[in-house]
């Protein structure tokens, strides 16, 4: 029973980090290359001159910015080369799709081949993408596209630094604006360090399935690891949750429909993670599989996952990227630890089961 438990914790290991491979751009659902971390810091300081009603945010950890108008009257996004590329009114959101920013836009890289009709000289064929008054998008000029950091930034990477100001020209009738903005470059935290500290803390928790499962101790181990595995599935529930907000999400039904959408592993990981938690906690049968279960789709689907803000200074949420760390810390070990006590407990019983069985009677 025991050899059996074990070889099938072993197999959903694998399963999952094979479904982290297979899935490795869950955050595609608020954005189709949205990233995990950044260091470079976009910010939109407003539209000039201003606009009543008209209302600018950088979302995605820069990825894109997002422009909701209330005005009552269409305003245009103007293109690269001075054409008109977006428009937004009262009637919905259009794109002109020979302007060639409707496709060097669509990715963040900014990379996707100009169709033959893209012609920024041409008169605007305008395409309806979407109800409401608010659109998002790339948009390269508020954006570090170069693979090398700039010059400043190379000669003294440990300071931030201001990249440029940047501006978006917009049309409302006949009259300018603009977005404007900043791109600065700040130090990426010491990726060691993060991992150092994460590795200690799942060696630690860890350490709780070297406790005797039938003794004492080995049932307070027990509960507390179910207590960790509560705390780790819940904030594998709000952090999605914080990507979601910061990828523009409004409201309760637009962050719903992005975690259905596009980040339901780590939903459902968060979840499934409460669910071992309570399990453990009440001393159910097969109590240590369901621990080292948990703990691997957490660590695997849920950290690993969001593990590259540990290297970049700007991470995908509303709240300091400090605060990110230690969540995701916390998922990796909470979820890595459990996986290691629960596999231990699994196996000093399997070996105690086979012993009895040795004995004579």
């Amino acid at each position: 029973m025991i050899r059996t438990l074990l070889a099938r914790a072993g197999l959903v290991a694998t399963a999952a980090c094979a479904a982290t491979l297979l899935t490795a751009a869950p955050a595609a659902a608020h954005g189709a290359d949205a990233p995990d971390g950044t260091d470079y810091r976009t910010r939109a300081t407003g539209v000039t001159p201003a606009r009543p009603g008209l209302e600018v945010r950088v979302v995605e950890a820069g990825a894109r910015l997002e422009l909701t108008n209330h005005t009552g009257r269409p305003i245009e996004v103007i293109g690269y080369s001075g054409e008109p590329y977006l428009r937004i009114g009262p009637d919905g959101v259009f794109e002109n799709s020979r302007s060639p920013a409707t496709y060097l836009n669509r990715t963040l890289a900014g990379d996707t081949a100009l169709p033959a009709d893209a012609d920024p000289a041409a008169a605007p064929s305008w395409r309806r993408i979407a109800d409401g008054s608010t659109v998002r998008w790339h948009d390269q000029r508020a954006l570090w596209q170069e693979s090398a950091p700039p010059d400043a930034v190379r000669a003294a990477p440990d300071r931030e630094h201001r990249v440029r100001d940047w501006t978006v020209p917009l049309r409302d009738g006949a009259d300018p604006a603009r977005i404007d903005g900043t791109l600065d470059w700040v130090p990426p935290p010491d990726t060691y360090t993060w991992w150092a500290v994460t590795i200690v803390g799942l060696l630690a928790v860890g350490a709780l399935g070297l406790l005797a499962a039938a003794s004492p101790a080995g049932s307070r181990a027990l509960s507390a690891l179910g207590a960790l595995l509560i705390v780790g599935g819940a904030i594998a529930v709000v952090y999605p949750v914080g990507r979601e907000v910061d990828a523009g999400a409004r409201g309760v039904g637009g962050v719903l429909i992005g975690l259905l959408s596009g980040q339901v592993w780590s939903l459902l990981t968060g979840l499934g993670a409460i669910a071992a938690g309570c399990y453990a906690l009440a001393r159910r049968p097969g109590a240590d599989f369901v621990v080292a279960l948990g703990g691997a789709c957490l660590a695997l689907l849920a950290g690993t996952g969001n593990a590259a803000v540990f290297a970049r200074s700007i991470a995908p949420v509303p709240w300091p990227p400090e605060a990110a760390r230690v969540m995701v810390a916390a998922l990796l070990i909470t979820g890595a630890g459990a996986t290691a006590a629960g596999i231990l407990r699994l196996h000093a019983t399997s070996r105690a089961a086979a012993a009895a069985l040795t004995q004579p009677r």
